[in-house]
């Protein structure tokens, strides 16, 4: 686990990664708790599966962490994935960004999801009533022709 990035495989404690935000000069923390949600284009989930390349993930969050200082200085950020078996209402990421004024925090936040989606290496796999499928780019809901994100020329 890294100190502010991480992916586990256990549920994720919000308030760890908010706590790891939090300081004296900000005046907002915003925080983005993604969900397994029930309904996905007219189908009902029953349950999804997380899979990583965990080392990976881990640089690429903190690559996420390097960009949003970048863009927004005195911003700090925190961002937990989790992965395996998760079913519907549970916490897949939680994002905690805290900055001394709340427009920054809401910024940030909503692009560290959406840079997850484009590039850190998490495939999920949607468990549906009547089969199952792998997604690989979170972004565009691409499916994976054979099934399997490993099988695919991912570069």
């Amino acid at each position: 686990m890294n100190d502010k990035f991480w992916i586990s495989e256990q549920p994720l404690n919000i308030q760890e990664v908010v706590d790891l935000v939090t300081r004296r000069e900000a005046g907002a923390i915003n925080t983005f708790i993604g969900t397994v949600r029930e309904f996905t284009k007219g189908k009902r989930t029953l349950y999804l599966e997380y899979q990583s390349y965990v080392p990976m993930a881990e640089k690429k969050l903190a690559q996420i962490g390097e960009e949003i200082n970048e863009k927004w200085p005195d911003a700090e950020t925190a961002i937990a994935h989790r992965i395996g078996r998760l079913d519907i209402t549970d916490i897949a990421v939680v994002i905690a960004v805290s900055t001394p004024h709340r427009a920054d925090s809401y910024d940030a936040s909503r692009y560290a999801i959406e840079r997850i989606k484009e590039i850190v290496p998490i495939w999920k796999k949607e468990h549906w009533e009547n089969g199952e499928e792998w997604i690989g780019d979170q972004k565009e809901q691409k499916a994976y022709p054979t099934g399997h994100p490993e099988e695919e020329d991912l570069t």
